[in-house]
C-alpha cells in the first residue's frame, strides 16, 4: 500500500462516516498521509481528523476514535493508534509490504506514474537558457506522467539541447502569456557543459538544484565514488542488476515460482528460517535496513506526483538518492553467504532489490538520465 492508496483509504473511510451520519459536514476533496516522524508510532500519521473536527462540530479525538474503527477493519492495515489531541498513527498489515513490491514489479520503470493530473493542460515558456530548456523538459515529462498534457515553448533553442533531450514543443513568442519557468541559470554555456560532463552529468549538474539555486557543475561530477550522488544512484541501480545477475548464477530468481514460495515462507512455510531472521521476510521490525528501502519504495509515487505538481525535479533527484542509500545499506543482505543454501528468504530480498532498482531506472528516466546496467 503506497502513501496515495492509504491516503484514498483514509478518504473513503470519512465518506462512510460522513454517509453513515456518524459525522457531520463535506468530505475533503484529498486527506495527507505522511510518513511517522522518528520516534513516533506506526508507520504513516494523517491529521484528518483535526481537519474534520470543526465541521463535525465534534472533539478532534471523537472524531479519530470514529475513523480508527473504520480504518482497523480494512485487510491492509495492522492496527490504528490515537495519539496527542487527535493524530492517528497507522500500521500497515505485514502482506501490503510484499504487495509493495509486486505492484513496483508489476509496473516497472512506470511505477509511480498515475491519472491525478488527467486533463489538465500546462503550457509552459521559458528563456533561451539551458538549464531552463532542460528543465521544462523535466518539467514536461512529470507531468505526463501524472496525466496532464504539456506543451513547452523557447524563443529560440541552441543546437546543444537537442543533445541533452531538452527541445521545446514550439519555438517563438507566444501569442498570449504563458506560465514562464525562470530556474537562476548556469554560468557555463551547453555546449562547453556537453564537452566536460557528457548529457547524463550535465542533466543531472541541472536539475538537482533546487531551481532557487544556482548550479554549480565541477568535476565532481565525473567522480567515481559515493560521494557524487549521480554516481550514488547510478550505481545503486547497477548493484541491483549485479544481484539479480548473480542470484541466477547460484541458481534462484524473483519468477513466479519464488513469488510463490515467498507466499508460503510468509504462512509460515518455512518456520525454522523465520526464526533464523524475523517474522517476515524483508518486512520485520529486525531489519531496518529492509524497512528504509521499503520506505523509500512506498514513498516514490508521492514524490513523483509532488515534483510534478511544484514543477521540481530536484525533488526526484533527491528521492532518488535517499532510494540509492538505503538499497547500498540493505544490498549485503540479498544473497547467500558461506554454505547457506538460497531460500524464500533470499527469494524476497532479491525482489526487494530489483524493485529498488526498477525505481532508480524510473525515476532517472523522467530526468532524462540514464540507467547503466553496469558501471
Amino acid at each position: 500500500m503506497t502513501p496515495a492508496d492509504l491516503s484514498r483509504t483514509v478518504l473513503g473511510a470519512v465518506r462512510r462516516a460522513v454517509e453513515e451520519g456518524a459525522l457531520r459536514g463535506p468530505v475533503p476533496e484529498r486527506v495527507k498521509v505522511e510518513r511517522s516522524r522518528p520516534g513516533g508510532s506506526g508507520d504513516y500519521a494523517t491529521n484528518a481528523a483535526l481537519r474534520l473536527a470543526r465541521e463535525a462540530r465534534m472533539p478532534a479525538r471523537e472524531v479519530a476514535e470514529v475513523l480508527s474503527g473504520a480504518l482497523a477493519r480494512h485487510p491492509g492495515i495492522a492496527g490504528v493508534e490515537i495519539t496527542g489531541p487527535g493524530f492517528l498513527n497507522i500500521t500497515l498489515a505485514a502482506d501490503t509490504r510484499h504487495a509493495l513490491v509486486r505492484e513496483v514489479l508489476s509496473r516497472g520503470i512506470r511505477y509511480g506514474h498515475g491519472d491525478g493530473m488527467a486533463g489538465q493542460v500546462h503550457q509552459y515558456h521559458h528563456r533561451p537558457d539551458v538549464r531552463a530548456a532542460v528543465t521544462a523538459d523535466a518539467v514536461r515529462r512529470l507531468l505526463r506522467a501524472q496525466g496532464a498534457v504539456v506543451r513547452t515553448s523557447c524563443d529560440r533553442a541552441e543546437p546543444a539541447w537537442a543533445q541533452l533531450g531538452a527541445t521545446p514543443d514550439a519555438l517563438g513568442t507566444p501569442p498570449v502569456t504563458l506560465t514562464e519557468l525562470r530556474p537562476v541559470p548556469v554560468d557555463v554555456p551547453a555546449d562547453e557543459l556537453l564537452r566536460r560532463f557528457g548529457p547524463d552529468a550535465t542533466r543531472w549538474a541541472l536539475l538537482r538544484p533546487a531551481g532557487h539555486d544556482r548550479p554549480r557543475p565541477d568535476d565532481g561530477l565525473l567522480v567515481q565514488n559515493e560521494g557524487n550522488p549521480l554516481f550514488r544512484v547510478r550505481y545503486a541501480h547497477a548493484r541491483s542488476r549485479a544481484l539479480l545477475r548473480n542470484a541466477e548464477d547460484l541458481g534462484f530468481t524473483t519468477g513466479p515460482a519464488a513469488h510463490e514460495e515467498a507466499a508460503a515462507y510468509e504462512e509460515g512455510a518455512a518456520h525454522e528460517e523465520a526464526a533464523a531472521y524475523g517474522e517476515a521476510a524483508y518486512a520485520g521490525p529486525a531489519d531496518a535496513a529492509a524497512s528504509a528501502l521499503l520506505t523509500a519504495l512506498g514513498d516514490h509515487p508521492a514524490a513523483l506526483e509532488s515534483a510534478a505538481r511544484l514543477r521540481a525535479p530536484d525533488r526526484v533527484a533527491r528521492h532518488l538518492e535517499a532510494t540509492a542509500d538505503a538499497l547500498l545499506g540493505f544490498q549485503h543482505t540479498v544473497l547467500p553467504k558461506g554454505d547457506e543454501k538460497p531460500s524464500a528468504t533470499h527469494r524476497s530480498r532479491l525482489a526487494l532489490a530489483e524493485a529498488a532498482g526498477t525505481v532508480l531506472a524510473g525515476g532517472l528516466a523522467l530526468l532524462g538520465i540514464s540507467a547503466p546496467e553496469h558501471l
